[in-house]
């Protein structure tokens, strides 16, 4: 019936009326660490742009975990910064790897956490992309780009020395700055299937190491059945998969480039990663990986494609994943650190929205603090 018989305000006058009719339940149970192992020993660096999240050395690391299982947060998803990098991604399969190191000491420490691997190749690459760059598609120079493009805007009438307003400047300057992307990623292109023997290698590696969830990010095509094959062939059959199904190219993954120097030397990450614009594609791309073998799927990033986590709920049986990325993250808190918004509040709202939308795994660089709040 409608007002007056009808008041909705009758449940929320009291917090003890409110929690008793919450639709949703935020618990530490839903959470997943993200930690940035690096080099070295007592190594705690904070991240410039992520305040309060660090790059930890391997002993670091543990002290990290051990206080992340003893607030009720059950796993932890681990990155790594090699000592050194190439272009075959050695630092990424490596027996001796940066992640397979934390992953021993952490399960000898913290026996009972869960330990997911981040799969993808980008952090360990010379140049930064998440697999192998073609062979004879060498990528160009920045400054044969750069000469390529001015000679190319002269061509075409740009008159690259006859600027006098601020304004023109900035306008050639774009404009080459174009020019140039454009020239340097014509003369690349990663390489797919190549690409998938180095994922699955690393993988094996570090479900040797004592990780518990093998998590592909890396979204080359067949990557979940090549994993998965690698996996059972080296008798980690219980080894689940948890796939980065929809991991779409976004701007808001800056401040994690730089928290695992990860960013690429040339072009961008959109021949692999998903367009942001296409809902029905990543639909596609998670029955994909579902039928690949996927055991858990994931979304990337969470509060920009609400939308998504909330589609691939209505569509698929598989516990859902989401992860509110670096960007987030620093946006949140600068947004507090300019006293726009109440921090904690506004950090416990966006995890509700995101496990609202039907998200029932979090990936959060909050996941300690959310915890404490929540005890």
């Amino acid at each position: 019936m409608a007002f007056p018989v009808t008041r909705l305000r009758r449940l929320r006058r009291t917090s003890q009326l409110r929690d008793l009719v919450r639709e949703t339940r935020l618990t530490p149970n839903a959470f997943v660490y993200p930690m940035f192992v690096c080099p070295g020993e007592g190594v705690r660096k904070e991240i410039r742009s992520m305040p309060g999240v660090f790059n930890l050395s391997v002993d670091e690391a543990v002290k990290e975990a051990q206080e992340v299982h003893s607030l009720g947060v059950p796993a932890v998803i681990l990155f790594g910064l090699p000592d050194k990098k190439d272009d075959v991604a050695t630092g990424a399969w490596a027996e001796d790897g940066i992640v397979q190191q934390a992953a021993r000491a952490m399960k000898r420490e913290a026996p009972n956490l869960i330990l997911m691997g981040d799969v993808c190749l980008c952090e360990y690459m010379s140049h930064g992309h998440c697999g192998v760059v073609s062979p004879g598609s060498v990528p160009q120079s920045l400054g044969a780009a750069a000469r390529d493009a001015v000679q190319d805007a002269t061509r075409r009438g740009i008159a690259v020395k006859a600027v006098k307003s601020r304004e023109e400047k900035e306008k050639v300057i774009d404009e080459l700055a174009a020019m140039v992307a454009s020239a340097v990623e014509s003369k690349f292109e990663i390489d797919n299937d190549a690409s998938l023997e180095l994922l699955a290698r690393t993988s094996v590696s570090l479900a040797r190491a004592g990780i518990d969830i093998i998590a592909p990010s890396d979204m080359m095509d067949g990557r979940v059945a090549a994993i998965r094959r690698a996996l059972d062939e080296a008798g980690f059959i219980n080894t689940p998969i948890l796939s980065y199904a929809a991991k779409f190219a976004s701007g808001f993954y800056g401040p994690f480039r730089e928290a695992a120097d990860s960013a690429p030397q040339f072009g961008d990450r959109r021949s692999y990663q998903m367009d942001g614009a296409n809902l029905r594609e990543a639909m596609r791309e998670i029955e994909l990986d579902i039928e690949e073998g996927a055991d858990m799927i994931m979304v990337k990033p969470a509060l920009p494609y609400l939308d998504v986590i909330a589609a691939a709920r209505l569509r698929f049986d598989l516990p859902l994943a989401a992860y509110q990325v670096s960007g987030e993250y620093a946006m949140i808190e600068a947004a507090a650190q300019n006293n726009w918004i109440d921090r904690d509040r506004v950090m416990m709202e966006s995890l509700q929205s995101i496990h609202r939308a039907g998200a029932s795994i979090i990936l959060t660089y909050y996941a300690k603090e959310a915890a404490r709040l929540l005890a």
